[in-house]
């Protein structure tokens, strides 16, 4: 339920700096109780995009000052100049990882430094926080936050709809926010410190997509959805009057105000049936576009229309692209006005997977459109566009889909879709992997080409589930990613030509530390999928090849490679533990083992395989056939990730969230080391004159929680990242480079792959 209306909510001043900075903190021991620190540069492992683009926002007073906002990767700002987008929010850390989570992004028209962000990943108990509006007065570098009395969904269903953030254009005091869960419309009066609820507002909404998911993923209130001012009816420094707001409800989904938010009522003849998505305003000609479909998406959607109402004469008039019938099994999302062109505007198909997504354009406000592409005899399709990937080849996955389908597909899931105010030629629009754009639009109307191309460079959206660095100078690092597989980085400068192929979602790898061109992955389908989840590669994983599964239906999990590469050993998420010698035809449950364990191989003796389950530790003699329990006590119950070093046989390290541990036994022992709680531990290139492997570690050291690196085998640690380097949670997965002192890669839960290395 909504809060009363009069709510102040507390300001929080996050640390200053610039967060985009590529240097790092100064060398040098700690203030008083905070821990040693290193100086340390950051920057991503180029793979460019990898996630879903809900939406980008274009200032519309300054050329080339753009937004884009993303679902688990924060808030990008465009730099023209180096034609690469710039992370904003990387700042913020564990404690306020759902920031990661933009739900809205809204650029000052009268101050264009002024920038705003609602933030919080999820609103049900997935992101214990609640939301926040973050706003900067330096676009983006610096910003001051805001908490809210509620959650916010970046990525719940319905977060490509919107904008539901927004700035009077008129009074830029006066920013409006559409909530999610029933939380009603939001008003601030001080450029974002305070906010109330709109008392006066009449329909929080009331739609959900499954109200009786338990999760509460699919149960929550979508809420507002949009707003939108009518800046004829404003004057400088007053505040406009006339605003609209689109609301998730099939009955009353329309609402406006004529005095400036004080009061609102349903817009009289509004379409019924379908949810309102976006809702646009052509000021010239004084027309107000909306798009609806009959789910929030971003994945589904089966039917929607597209309407304009003539604001001046009251009047709706339905200008679906597609009328009615078995031609339209999708929703319409996204949508665009010209600035420059008055009564042209595109939408989108955003939930036409098959064959491929639709853009539809109309120069007559909406009377007659024209597609992106069509069919010439069915299922040949001719297509308005050439499509080049080659700064971004992996998005070639070098499937050949038969007609109509294609590959590269234009899109899925394209609800985030704008004209540049200044530029009909330009158009940006965010798939569910990357972001698109042309500067050649116009090109559309004298049925003439244009080029798309991803305009992803410096967006980096993926979540990395597990890092491999073998040694040698083949390969740089191994990532293992959610939804689109993983890369084999053999320069971290460049984009790779193909991701991982036959299953999306990359669980866990491993490489044969002295054979390091035999890599193992495994991993997990995204959607239906048959291919079995376990690949096999015998060139550093440049080429896959498919295994069998121990058993119908297994995925995920753990896996580890001997040190010599002849077996490996799989401990699947849903299955037993079983061990296979070559490359995964045929498999033997091992003994001794629950399921549910991880598994790591020893790097050093081929034979020695160990297991850790629920704080016991198992070792294995015989290549994994057989497990027996060690007697070393003391291990963390609960979640706990190790990691074994080349330098010895027997060397490992567990780390437990509450400590971190090392045996030099092969497990029969357990020392904890003293002054840290580490939730990943990894290994990399020992320090200059130094014989023991340089240790890498996320976690907490005198109670800053920070990504650490010892060069003394973990007697003492130094914080490496620093206040402006923190990029959410990154517990998931972390390595040392074997060749390169001090060069260490972690993973993101959206972010991508981050690798760091000494600053001078």
């Amino acid at each position: 339920m909504a809060l009363a209306g009069g709510l102040l909510v507390a300001t929080v001043s996050t640390a200053s700096g610039d967060q985009n900075s590529d240097s790092g903190t100064g060398a040098g021991a700690g203030a008083a109780g905070q821990p040693l620190q290193a100086a340390y540069s950051w920057d991503n492992v180029e793979i460019n995009g990898g996630g879903f683009v809900p939406s980008v926002v274009f200032n519309r007073s300054e050329p080339d000052l753009v937004y884009a906002r993303t679902d688990i990767g924060g808030a990008y700002r465009w730099n023209e100049q180096g034609q690469e987008w710039i992370p904003l929010l990387d700042e913020f850390g564990n404690d306020h990882w759902g920031y990661s989570g933009v739900a809205s992004i809204a650029t000052d028209p009268v101050e264009p430094d002024n920038v705003y962000a609602a933030v919080g990943s999820y609103t049900n108990d997935w992101d214990p926080g609640n939301g926040a509006i973050l706003r900067s007065a330096d676009r983006g570098e610096t910003w001051q936050v805001t908490e809210l009395p509620f959650k916010v969904g970046g990525n719940m269903p319905g977060r490509g709809m919107g904008e539901r953030l927004v700035v009077d254009p008129h009074d830029n005091d006066v920013l409006y926010f559409g909530a999610p869960s029933g939380e009603g419309l939001w008003r601030s009066t001080d450029a974002g410190v305070t906010w109330r609820e709109v008392a006066s507002f009449p329909n929080p909404g009331d739609y959900a997509i499954d109200p009786s998911d338990s999760t509460g993923y699919l149960s929550d209130i979508i809420g507002v959805a949009w707003v939108t001012f009518d800046p004829r009816t404003g004057s400088a420094g007053s505040p406009t009057q006339t605003i609209y707001a689109g609301v998730a409800d099939l009955q009353r989904s329309i609402y406006r105000s004529t005095d400036g938010g004080q009061t609102w009522q349903p817009v009289p003849g509004a379409p019924t049936g379908f949810l309102p998505h976006k809702g646009v305003l052509d000021e010239e000609t004084g027309e107000l576009y909306v798009t609806t479909s009959n789910d929030p998406g971003p994945y589904d959607g089966s039917d929607g229309e597209v309407w304009r109402y003539d604001t001046a004469a009251g009047t709706w008039t339905d200008i679906s692209p597609v009328p009615a019938g078995p031609d339209r099994s999708f929703g319409f999302s996204g949508l665009a006005v010209d600035r420059q062109q008055p009564g042209t505007l595109m939408v989108s198909a955003y939930s036409l997977w098959w064959p491929d997504t639709q853009f539809f354009r109309s120069t007559d406000g909406g009377e007659t459109w024209t597609r992106a592409w069509s069919y010439t005899s069915y299922p040949d399709r001719e297509n308005r566009y050439t499509l080049d990937v080659s700064a971004v080849p992996w998005l070639d996955n070098g499937a050949s889909p038969a007609p109509p389908e294609e590959n590269p597909k234009l899109g899925w899931m394209t609800q985030g879709l704008e004209i540049d105010p200044f530029d009909s030629d330009r158009l940006l629009y965010g798939t569910g992997a990357t972001l698109y754009g042309t500067t050649q639009l116009t090109n559309w109307d004298s049925d003439q080409t244009f080029t798309i191309t991803p305009v992803v460079k410096g967006l980096e959206e993926t979540a990395v589930l597990d890092l491999a660095a073998p040694p040698g100078d083949r390969t740089e690092v191994l990532s293992g990613l959610g939804d689109i597989g993983g890369f084999r980085h053999t320069d971290i400068g460049q984009v790779p030509a193909r991701s991982f192929p036959s299953f999306g979602t990359t669980q866990s790898l491993d490489f044969a530390e002295s054979a390091p061109n035999t890599v193992v992955r495994v991993g997990t389908h995204v959607g239906e999928g048959t291919a079995p989840t376990i690949q096999f590669s015998t060139d550093g994983g440049a080429t896959w090849s498919d295994g069998t599964r121990p058993s119908q239906g297994v995925n995920g999990g753990t896996v580890a490679a001997a040190a010599d590469g002849s077996r490996f050993v799989w401990a699947p998420s849903n299955g037993a533990v079983h061990v296979t010698r070559g490359i995964g035809q045929s498999w033997t449950a091992s003994r001794g083992i629950p399921e549910g364990a991880r598994v790591e191989a020893d790097r050093v003796d081929p034979d020695v395989f160990y297991g850790l389950h629920q704080g016991t530790f198992y070792v294995s003699a015989d290549g994994g056939a057989t497990f027996t329990a060690s007697p070393a006590t003391g291990l963390p119950a609960g979640g706990s990730y190790f990691a074994t070093t080349s330098a010895a046989r027997g060397d490992i390290w567990v780390a437990g969230g509450t400590g971190l541990w090392h045996s030099a036994d092969a497990g029969e022992t357990f020392a904890r080391v003293a002054g840290i709680e580490a939730e990943t531990i990894g290994f990399g290139a020992p320090a200059p004159g130094a014989g023991y492997p340089a240790l890498y570690a996320y976690g907490v050291v005198d109670g800053v929680r920070g990504i650490y690196r010892s060069t003394d085998a973990g007697a003492s640690w130094e914080r490496i990242n620093d206040d402006q380097h923190q990029w959410g949670w990154t517990g998931a997965a972390i390595t040392g480079d074997p060749d390169v002192f001090g060069r260490v890669y972690l993973g993101t839960n959206g972010r991508g792959v981050i690798y760091g290395e000494p600053a001078s």
